[in-house]
């Protein structure tokens, strides 16, 4: 992606640096991805992908859409060929009236509520907390049994990702550095989040300790990172565990915190399907909301700007509440 960027003459290390940084590395990555999924159509059908002509564009879309492309899939494919453009210091062709009035069209057509992941909060989230694995055993003779430590590190990311009500990407990027010590338990600095990539104002989210040691996010962080040994400031707070039982120094990628989510569900008997890392974070919502929080109390903890999103995840479950249809007695 940083190469189609280069304009006349190639770009120096530190402007491929700097452009790479442009954005979030997961946006890089998806604009690369829909960039190169964009050339190879553009090759079989005899187009030209620079500069792109607004025929191309809608051309393409038609056939995205066609083949059942989701819009917000689409949306993202048109913000790379933006991007693109822009840094070879060509003209959009997005903002062509043909590709706006045809992408009007489309959203009109096939546009879809997003799937959005199933919550993950109590009493589910206690069940799965207490089917982590506490002990390690081993088939060596002589080994003594060992705390496990994956166990202790998916304790800490669950209560974590809950409470924080934390991005994967959030989870993922966490250093031993950005957190603080509390009175009422832990502060986390986010140096960067979707909402804030540039870094320019940190984002804070406290961690309460509770009055349940086994649910305390406080209490599983700290065991985590005694058990793991990590000290180093600049070490990530959540690292892959090694077949040995060892921290492997290396930060959890965003996706395979999905899978650990996952697995950790299905480990408790329940069904995995509709259950991701965003989970945690849409439980909060809902949780709190269930408890009584106002949408503007669960916003400072989730940090959204508009109190409309926090609105969209509590809507299914407090549909039933105060409603008439459910008083029928048919």
């Amino acid at each position: 992606m940083v190469e189609e960027l280069a304009a006349g003459e190639p770009l120096s290390a530190e402007e491929a640096a700097y452009v790479a940084a442009a954005r979030a590395q997961n946006t890089m990555r998806g604009y690369a991805s829909d960039w190169r999924e964009f050339t190879a159509w553009c090759a079989q059908h005899d187009r030209a992908p620079l500069p792109a002509a607004a025929s191309t564009v809608t051309a393409y879309l038609s056939d995205l859409a066609a083949a059942g492309a989701k819009v917000g899939t689409m949306s993202r494919r048109l913000s790379a060929l933006k991007f693109v453009h822009a840094g070879r210091g060509l003209p959009d062709p997005t903002s062509n009236a043909r590709v706006m009035t045809v992408w009007e069209g489309i959203r009109r057509t096939h546009a879809a509520p997003p799937d959005q992941a199933r919550p993950l909060m109590p009493p589910e989230l206690f069940d799965i907390l207490e089917a982590c694995p506490v002990t390690k055993t081993w088939k060596t003779k002589g080994r003594p049994p060992e705390p496990d430590l994956a166990g202790a590190r998916d304790r800490a990311l669950l209560l974590v990702g809950f409470v924080g009500a934390l991005r994967r990407s959030e989870l993922a990027g966490l250093r031993v550095r950005d957190v603080g010590a509390h009175a009422n338990g832990l502060v986390l600095t986010l140096p960067r989040s979707k909402t804030n990539q540039t870094g320019d104002r940190p984002e804070l989210v406290v961690l309460p300790r509770a009055s349940r040691t086994d649910r305390c996010p406080v209490t599983a962080l700290e065991a985590w990172l005694t058990l793991a040994g990590i000290t180093d400031p600049d070490a990530p707070l959540f690292q892959g565990v090694t077949k040995g039982n060892r921290a492997s120094g290396r930060p959890l990628h965003p996706e395979s915190i999905n899978d650990l989510v996952q697995a950790a569900t299905a480990r408790a008997g329940i069904d995995p399907a509709g259950y991701s890392a965003h989970s945690l974070r849409a439980g909060f919502v809902t949780y709190s909301h269930l408890r009584g929080a106002s949408d503007r109390a669960i916003a400072h903890q989730t940090r959204h700007r508009s109190l409309s999103t926090v609105g969209t995840y509590v809507r299914v479950h407090t549909a039933w509440v105060d409603n008439a249809a459910t008083v029928l007695g048919l």
